[in-house]
């Protein structure tokens, strides 16, 4: 008692001060943390180019979702393909994580992106849609501690598109969803890095750069830029530039734009490769395949992005959609399969790639938005029905329920050009339209080896996303139920096929199946968000408010403010 009342004097005094000092602290940070309604004041006022503008427009993030009421077969379908998922992440993450990928077979794991963790943050937006919190929060840490390169390697040289895509779409998708601010600055990060790609003399950029050193290299030939590659940036650049105010990020990408335009392309025909010294293209292959799919996407998608604002994306994807439909779609001879192949100097090969089966979804998604005709809008959704039928066929043909990654399809013997779609719905219209179904648009019955209207060149299945991306463009655009049930086989012939103890494995062959060691990261980031998506009965992601890039990375559909149109020049 004594000690105490000698004590207590001294003691309050600085208890006083502790609990003060205290106080102001906590108020301050308090202060610092919240918003207050004068922050966004000076958003309608013309803005400091280059001033950071993520803080005060940071989306509030989204509560946790309550659990899904299963009310229907297809909510119980949604949550198998979240089980799916789980099964996926977790095997990553006990064998795989921090690394690239998961091998599914031996349960170990590779770093063949970069060795940052391409898995982690492909997969991050997928985990916030499917409500999986406790997982995409785990996550941070690893993506805050990232320094982009790797004190273990000699150089630090990262594909330029395959980063983009993945790791910058990831990053910006996942915060434009959860409002973590933590992403919208490593993503600022990491766009910086990458923008060495474009110093260049045509400003097209480099394949690879060293984000230690800021240097570049090429990648498929000298002096070469695949047209995918160099169109497929766009809208993480602009959605960035539009996040923090940094001009060089719209200026850069739009430069690219601008080329297209200016550049006499014959008929909206695009090539598949360009000069990165001229600016010019060194090739005559018009195609929607591997040299050139995302682009297409990326024409339509800027446009919608930027809330049908950026005209110029919008008319370049038009020219380039109707040379599509003139030029690159044809029927196979026997079961009248319609599907979409490549042409050089005009000639067809007659080739189709699972990776085209991109193409019906966009087809859909560009006549749900374009202001086209009414004929235009028929013959664009025609083409997208009788395109994403012939990919689901090609999955039924087969004994394992999954379609081989490239196909020779059949031509017309007496004449290449015959099989040509077009001329067939003209002559179809000509004669009145007795057939009530126009051509390419008949469901057939599948048929085994030796009956098809085919033969696989490449006959693995690589858990790839794009029938299955269509088939949930088709159902949101259309209504039609059907394209739920043919998603609904194509999952379960992954289940029955692809599941491995610790994830799920692409195939080297669909007939007979046989299991590859390896588990792409888009797996997760798009086979199975569309599969998800496709099955949810509410519109989780809502076409009217996003647009997905090319790898499934959702990105929010915005408003240029009037000092961006003016900065940017955009009419």
């Amino acid at each position: 008692m004594d000690f105490a009342r000698a004590c207590l004097p001294k003691s309050i005094p600085r208890l006083i001060t502790f609990v003060l000092g205290a106080s102001i602290v906590t108020w301050t940070i308090l202060y610092i943390v919240s918003p207050h309604p004068n922050d966004f004041d000076w958003l309608n006022d013309p803005q400091p180019y280059g001033r950071s503008r993520y803080p005060p427009l940071r989306p509030p993030p989204r509560p946790s979702q309550p659990p899904i009421a299963i009310v229907s077969e297809w909510d119980k379908r949604a949550e198998e393909v979240k089980d799916a998922f789980l099964h996926a992440y977790r095997g990553y993450e006990q064998y795989a994580a921090p690394h690239d990928e998961l091998l599914p077979l031996t349960s170990q794991w590779i770093d063949n992106f970069n060795g940052w963790g391409v898995t982690l943050i492909d997969a991050l937006d997928t985990m916030w849609i499917m409500d999986l919190r406790e997982e995409f929060y785990r996550t941070l840490p690893l993506i805050a501690n990232l320094t982009f390169s790797s004190p273990e390697k000699a150089d630090n040289f990262v594909p330029f598109f395959e980063t983009v895509i993945r790791y910058l779409g990831g990053l910006l998708s996942g915060y434009a969803l959860s409002g973590e601010s933590l992403l919208i600055t490593r993503a600022d990060d990491l766009g910086q890095l990458l923008l060495h790609a474009f110093d260049t003399d045509t400003g097209l950029p480099m394949y690879a750069v060293d984000t230690a050193t800021g240097a570049t290299r090429g990648g498929w030939a000298s002096g070469v830029v695949l047209w995918s590659e160099a169109l497929s940036c766009q809208m993480e650049y602009k959605y960035l530039a539009h996040l923090t105010g940094r001009p060089e990020y719209y200026d850069k990408v739009e430069h690219i734009m601008n080329i297209m335009r200016d550049t006499n392309i014959h008929d909206g025909m695009f090539p598949t490769k360009w000069s990165v010294l001229s600016g010019r293209p060194t090739n005559d292959q018009f195609s929607v395949g591997a040299f050139a799919d995302s682009a297409h996407e990326y024409l339509l998608k800027q446009w919608l992005m930027s809330g049908k604002s950026e005209t110029k994306a919008r008319d370049l994807y038009l020219n380039a959609a109707n040379a599509i439909l003139k030029n690159l779609l044809y029927l196979t001879p026997n079961r009248k399969l319609l599907y979409v192949t490549d042409t050089n100097d005009g000639v067809p090969s007659h080739t189709f790639e699972h990776l085209s089966c991109f193409l019906p979804g966009l087809l859909a998604l560009g006549a749900h938005n374009l202001p086209l005709s009414h004929d235009d809008k028929q013959l664009h959704m025609w083409a997208a029905q009788g395109l994403a039928y012939t990919c689901w066929i090609t999955y039924a043909d087969h004994i394992s329920g999954l379609g081989p990654d490239e196909m020779i399809m059949d031509s017309w013997p007496s004449d290449p050009h015959k099989g040509r779609w077009l001329p067939h719905v003209e002559h179809w219209k000509a004669e009145g339209s007795i057939r009530a179904i126009p051509p390419g648009l008949n469901e057939v019955l599948p048929k085994g080896p030796g009956e098809r209207d085919y033969f696989a060149r490449k006959n693995g299945y690589l858990l790839r996303p794009e029938t299955v991306e269509s088939f949930y463009l088709l159902w949101r655009t259309t209504g039609n139920s059907e394209w739920r049930e043919r998603g609904w086989s194509v999952f379960e012939a992954i289940q029955r096929e692809t599941k491995t103890a610790s994830g799920y494995a692409s195939l080297l062959s669909v007939e007979p199946p046989s299991k590859k060691n390896e588990m792409p990261s888009f797996f997760m980031a798009e086979t199975l968000k569309y599969l998800y998506l496709l099955f949810r009965e509410d519109d989780v992601i809502s076409l009217d408010q996003w647009v997905f890039n090319t790898e499934a990375h959702p990105l929010p559909i915005f408003q240029w403010t009037n000092w961006e149109k003016q900065q940017y020049g955009i009419v």
